[in-house]
């Protein structure tokens, strides 16, 4: 976050929390907490059954990215949070320059008035050598006191105006607070659920760890011919759109790369960040959670997709690949694996989504 954004962020707390910083500069919000030590993973004996282990890997690993989910969701809200209270900070920052402003004006009106002795009417008109000149001066007392009038006015609209700002800039800051614990909480679970499923990997002997990545590609080979078997590739001959290849040919050139969760690039990815930013690449801008892709998006028909249409996995849409054509999807699998291709049948299809409107 750059030095100008916090600077306006602490402006908005000042006024209304007493608060003269908002974080050190170079941090996102507050850090969450030490990482907690993992709980300690079932000890395997020997001659362990590799395909227990697999499934387990399986559950922890998709816990991990049903949290992942939660810890983007926290991120993307916490943006639009501190966007907002950024906004309100300028908001406050021009309503007390103008309250200043008011204010001065007033004081000058104040001593204009001063000055004229603060005499009835009926005294300068005896006074007065010339009573047209008296008249004319009336008129221009008329209209100083009806541009007092409206001088008044202004400066309490602008002083109701820097109430409700600060109203506003306290709600945001309360939401922004429940939003990076929200973050915290997420970031443990993720934590807690890899280091289990490191931990139960590293238990494994080589020839172990290369039977149970044999068994990882069997079960998936097995959904994706049960997938292709149905006949529905025969069904899906949809063309790609021109965002949709733009959309591909992004999502394509980033094989190889790690998954890392909560990542968007340019480095490494977790799965919807992978999507989302093929689509950003692509001109079009979608949710940044599979949740979010799933619950926001278009629905499609599977036999209607497309190359570039988005893959939503699992009952709680907690995965998602792009679709590239031929019974083939792209997708940042898991904690440990690279961006790859891999069968669209491979994993339990929800459904399927098209974030461009073509």
């Amino acid at each position: 976050m750059r030095r100008g954004k916090r600077g306006l962020i602490a402006t908005a707390v000042a006024v209304v929390c007493a608060v003269t910083v908002l974080a050190a500069p170079g941090t996102a919000f507050a850090s969450p907490s030490p990482s907690p030590t993992p709980s300690t993973g079932p000890t395997l004996a020997p001659g362990r059954d590799l395909e227990a282990v697999r499934e387990k890997l399986d559950k922890l690993y998709r816990a991990a990215a049903r949290a992942t989910d939660e810890y983007n969701a926290a991120e993307e809200k916490a943006e639009k949070q501190s966007d907002e209270l950024v906004k309100l900070a300028k908001k406050i920052v021009k309503g007390q320059e103008r309250l200043e402003r008011l204010k001065d004006r007033a004081g000058a009106a104040a001593a204009a008035q001063y000055r004229g002795g603060g005499l009835p009417p009926e005294a300068h008109l005896m006074l007065s050598d010339d009573p047209q000149e008296f008249l004319d001066g009336t008129d221009r007392v008329r209209q100083g006191q009806h541009a007092a009038k409206g001088l008044i006015g202004e400066l309490t609209r602008t002083q109701e105006d820097l109430e409700q700002y600060a109203e506003d800039a306290s709600a945001q800051w309360k939401k922004l607070e429940a939003g990076r614990k929200a973050k915290a909480v997420a970031q443990k679970k993720i934590e807690k659920q890899i280091a289990q499923a490191e931990k139960l990997e590293s238990e494994l002997r080589k020839e172990e760890q290369e039977r149970l990545a044999q068994l990882e590609k069997e079960a998936a080979d097995k959904a994706q011919t049960a997938w292709l078997d149905s006949g529905i590739l025969r069904d899906i001959s949809g063309k790609a759109s021109e965002q949709g290849k733009k959309a591909v040919a992004y999502a394509t050139a980033q094989i190889g790369k790690p998954y890392q969760w909560g990542a968007e690039g340019p480095k490494s990815y977790d799965c919807s960040g992978l999507t989302s930013q093929a689509w950003i690449s692509a001109g079009r801008g979608i949710p940044r959670t599979s949740q979010e892709q799933w619950k926001q998006l278009r629905h499609i028909d599977v036999q209607d997709m497309r190359p570039g249409d988005l893959i939503i996995y699992f009952d709680d849409a907690s995965h998602v690949a792009m679709y590239v054509g031929d019974g083939v999807m792209v997708h940042a699998p898991r904690p440990g694996r690279d961006v790859t291709l891999a069968g669209a049948g491979s994993m339990p299809i929800l459904g399927v989504v098209r974030p461009d409107a073509g």
